[in-house]
């Protein structure tokens, strides 16, 4: 699993594990892990061009010892100071010892960028993590200059490294180098499209660092642990029930969708309650179907309601009767619209809401665009107000349960902003709540399995891809998480 830990926490762990060790060591760790990460991408360090974009701070002190270690090594290496008489003195000095050159930035010499046009791998050490804002302007003029590969220390200057956020001009990175541990900007849209592939260097911070991280993000090996998987006396009601009220007269692809997507999802049987019953027996005819109302559908573990069930009354009508249930909840679509925080007051058993970010913003009030920039600070402020997990969809799903770690998905694709996709989740994540997962687990493995979903449907050709072609890889992933 990979962790991040806010700022204060690592500036916190960076000061004890400091006062522990010989001063400049810590430095001198990462300095050490980014030129060899920096040589790789490199692949042959003699005869290189290397340009170092160098502030005032650390971060700037990191990329001038990374330089000093590359020109040893027989690279070209010039620092393009932003701030010449605050650069880090013992990174400067050490840089020109081993053949290096410094030179500053100011906007009436034209070799600053000449240099950084020329290098073949570009160090942005302009500000660390502690930065805040976009970058300058004689900042972002340079890097306009910038052709060759930009790898940034820590953090591509210019985002925000606890929210994700980028407020003004940043710089986009072809690969990030962070020392210690991930910051949850390095996980968090839209900052993380700036970072690039992402290499974590270990410092020796990790003793240093609370056991609960920020954010977390599942791999692999994680959501493997986590899928259900039939027992020897298992039958289809021991595994799970999943109750999908869903579609309506105007949107019955909607129930067919979610229902999809809770046939793959682990539980033993779907029952669909609803007026699209033909249209969802027509493609599986495994499905169990009832008229309603869903409380007189048969037993349950879980409920899926919302995807294409309208705004009228009988809507409504719907999601009260499931609401009144005793049994884990997921709100999507059409009912979240429906929905106010005092649905959720009386509920005893847990809610999973699911909104995209338009729906987000709609129970919060805000405008959409202000959840776009700030994700990681309003999937929180839902799970808050509702009380409830929210999976919050969009370039990084977020899934927040309140206190304790937020965790965001690394499987997402644009592939995914297609009509009904959303349905197929709902359908999937329902699924795997009745099979017994928590909501934060399951929101967490649904939208995992549903991006590589995804991406296993565009592998062959790259080309678009429909709702139904994710549900359709949803087994073959499945498979290759537990292979």
């Amino acid at each position: 699993m990979r962790i991040a830990y806010s700022v204060e926490t690592v500036r916190a762990a960076e000061r004890d594990l400091m006062a522990r060790l010989p001063e400049g060591a810590l430095m001198q760790r990462a300095a050490a892990g980014l030129a060899a990460a920096c040589a790789r991408l490199l692949g042959r360090v003699y005869g290189a061009r290397v340009a170092l974009l160098v502030g005032s701070g650390d971060n700037g002190g990191d990329a001038l010892y990374a330089g000093a270690r590359l020109a040893r090594r027989g690279a070209g290496v010039t620092a393009v100071l932003l701030a010449p008489d605050r650069a880090h003195a013992g990174g400067l000095r050490a840089l020109r010892d081993a053949g290096g050159r410094a030179i500053p930035a100011s906007s009436a010499s034209a070799s600053a960028e000449a240099a950084l046009a020329r290098a073949d791998l570009v160090l942005d050490g302009i500000v660390g993590i502690g930065g805040k804002g976009g970058l300058r302007p004689e900042a972002e003029r340079l890097i306009g200059a910038v052709r060759g590969t930009v790898v940034a220390v820590d953090l591509p200057s210019g985002v925000d490294a606890d929210t994700g956020e980028v407020r003004g001009g940043a710089v986009r990175a072809d690969a990030t180098v962070t020392f210690g541990t991930y910051k949850p900007g390095l996980l968090i849209d839209p900052a993380r499209e700036h970072a690039g592939a992402l290499r974590l260097i270990d410092i020796g911070l990790a003793p240093h660092l609370p056991s609960v991280p920020d954010v977390e993000a599942l791999q692999h090996g994680d959501v493997a642990a986590l899928l259900p998987r039939p027992g020897a006396e298992s039958d289809k009601y021991r595994r799970g029930v999943v109750g999908v009220v869903a579609g309506s007269a105007r949107y019955p692809g909607a129930a067919v969708l979610a229902v999809a997507g809770a046939l793959r999802g682990g539980a033993g049987a779907v029952r669909y309650v609803g007026p699209a019953a033909d249209a969802v027996i027509a493609r599986f005819p495994e499905t169990l179907v009832h008229s309603g109302p869903p409380h007189k559908a048969g037993r349950v573990q879980a409920w899926v309601v919302g995807p294409g069930l309208g705004d009228d009354a009988a809507a409504r009508q719907s999601l009260d009767d499931v609401l009144a249930s005793d049994v884990p909840i997921l709100v999507d679509a059409d009912g979240l619209r429906l929905l106010s925080p005092g649905d959720l007051r009386s509920r005893n058993a847990a809610t999973l809401l699911t909104p995209h970010a338009g729906e987000a913003a709609a129970l919060l009030g805000v405008p959409r665009e202000q959840v776009e920039q700030s994700r990681l600070a309003h999937v929180r402020a839902l799970a808050e107000r509702y009380g409830a997990t929210v999976l919050l969809k969009g370039s990084t799903t977020l899934v927040c349960s309140g206190p304790g770690p937020v965790r965001v998905n690394p499987t997402g694709t644009g592939w995914l902003a297609t009509a009904g996709s959303g349905d197929v989740l709902s359908g999937l994540t329902g699924s795997l709540l009745a099979a017994g997962l928590s909501t934060h687990d399951a929101a967490s493995v649904g939208a995992y399995l549903h991006g590589l979903a995804a991406r296993h449907a565009t592998a062959p050709s790259g080309a678009p891809i429909a709702a139904h072609d994710v549900a359709t890889a949803l087994p073959e992933v499945w498979r290759d998480v537990l292979g």
